[in-house]
């Protein structure tokens, strides 16, 4: 794994190589260099995309949750290894797999990555949404309907309105009170 500036540092020196083999002038060299280019923007790529990252998400395709976070738990130290949107996305994904376990921890993820942002709009109202169930059975329901809410104002497409809907109507059902302590008519003696 390598560090996100470290990635910036090969590009340059890959680059600085490539404009090496331009100036030379030889016959072979500008082939050589306009393959440096392209090697060295993949490094570039690689910056803004991390490739733990992708290959999580290719698992995640899969529904294969197992495999995802073999691939996440390869970035050791997030805060030096990504950058801002890629730990949100990395939280994201911590969170998805973890919630199908852990609601407590499910949520600590699903907080910190809706605070470092996400860059879909589609993939914040999917945060927001989970953690909108979370904090519904953890009977918050204040907090679950607000951010159902703004789930449903970022879903621009809807592609979630069957889970919005389906989380309302969870959400009327528990309406009724769950204990009844007498009935009014009754006195008090």
């Amino acid at each position: 794994m390598f560090n996100k500036y470290l990635k910036l540092v090969i590009f340059f020196i890959i680059f600085s190589l490539a404009i090496q083999q331009f100036i030379d002038g030889s016959v072979g060299t500008t082939g050589n260099g306009i393959a440096l280019i392209f090697l060295s923007l993949f490094f570039v790529l690689l910056f803004f995309r991390n490739e733990f990252l992708i290959l999580a998400f290719f698992q995640l395709r899969k529904q294969n949750l197992a495999g995802a976070n073999k691939w996440l738990d390869r970035i050791k130290n997030p805060k030096t290894a990504l950058t801002t949107k890629q730990q949100g996305y990395h939280n994201y994904l911590k969170g998805l797999i973890i919630s199908q376990e852990n609601m407590n921890q499910a949520e600590k993820f699903f907080r910190s990555a809706i605070s470092l942002g996400l860059n879909m709009d589609h993939d914040l109202a999917m945060a927001k949404l989970n953690l909108a169930g979370i904090l519904f059975t953890k009977r918050r329901k204040i907090e679950a309907q607000k951010l159902l809410k703004e789930a449903q104002n970022l879903d621009k497409n809807g592609m979630l309105t069957d889970q919005i809907k389906m989380m309302k109507n969870q959400m009327k059902k528990t309406n009724i009170p769950n204990q009844h302590f007498g009935n009014n008519n009754m006195r008090r003696r």
